[in-house]
């Protein structure tokens, strides 16, 4: 049972979240809260295994939800954190794991009604592990590149699809599997990726995975 702390400043979305995951069997609701305050407060007195936030909250309702989880990894950092936007947001993303992505995660809101998406991220983030929406992914992988060399543009289609899925926190055989293709095509598929893009492939884990395509992609945003 994954204990999870839920925030967000909309009653229904709250207590629609909190009966999709206690009705899974695989979490257990400790509180429910409106704002950025609350939820700090509750993670302090409850101690969850994870939290999922609204990205943005009272009383500015801007960034408030990815305060709040850089606070807590600050603090809590055993707490994985998943936080929700209505958008497809790069800016939101990059702020969110700009201090590093161990124990997050970047959803849009409508995965709150895919209950195994939601379940696969809380599991993702308290072990330790980070995934981004696949939508949010597409997106960026979409934009032009204004590096030198142009380097997004080298990647194949195929290429393109093993990076968006590798950046869901899937394995190499969930990206198989996914893509109806072989684990050493996969494997190939990532070596090429990571040379093409001079990025060092590190260790195989979700989260310096999904690290290594926002580190590209944040790239792309600061030399446009």
């Amino acid at each position: 049972m994954i204990k999870t702390v839920i925030a967000d400043d909309h009653y229904l979305v709250r207590e629609g979240t909190r009966k999709l995951l206690e009705a899974s069997g695989e979490a257990k609701v400790l509180a429910t809260v409106e704002d950025g305050d609350q939820l700090r407060e509750a993670v302090d007195r409850l101690r969850p295994d994870a939290v999922v936030v609204d990205i943005r909250m009272p009383p500015t309702h801007q960034m408030e939800g990815i305060e709040a989880a850089h606070h807590i990894r600050a603090h809590a950092p055993q707490v994985g954190v998943v936080v929700l936007s209505q958008h497809a947001n790069s800016l939101y993303a990059f702020e969110l794991f700009k201090e590093g992505t161990a124990g997050l995660a970047y959803l849009l809101k409508d995965r709150v009604a895919d209950l195994d998406e939601l379940l696969r991220a809380l599991r993702e983030v308290v072990d330790g592990g980070s995934v981004i929406d696949p939508i949010v992914v597409e997106e960026l992988l979409k934009r032009p590149s204004n590096t030198p060399g142009r380097l997004l543009s080298t990647l194949t289609e195929r290429e393109k699809d093993v990076l968006a899925s590798m950046a869901q926190g899937r394995s190499n055989t969930a990206v198989a599997d996914n893509l109806y293709i072989s684990g050493s095509a996969v494997e190939k598929h990532i070596s090429s990726i990571f040379h093409k893009l001079a990025l060092p492939p590190g260790e195989t884990d979700t989260h310096r995975r999904v690290a290594a395509v926002l580190a590209f992609l944040q790239n792309q945003e600061i030399k446009r």
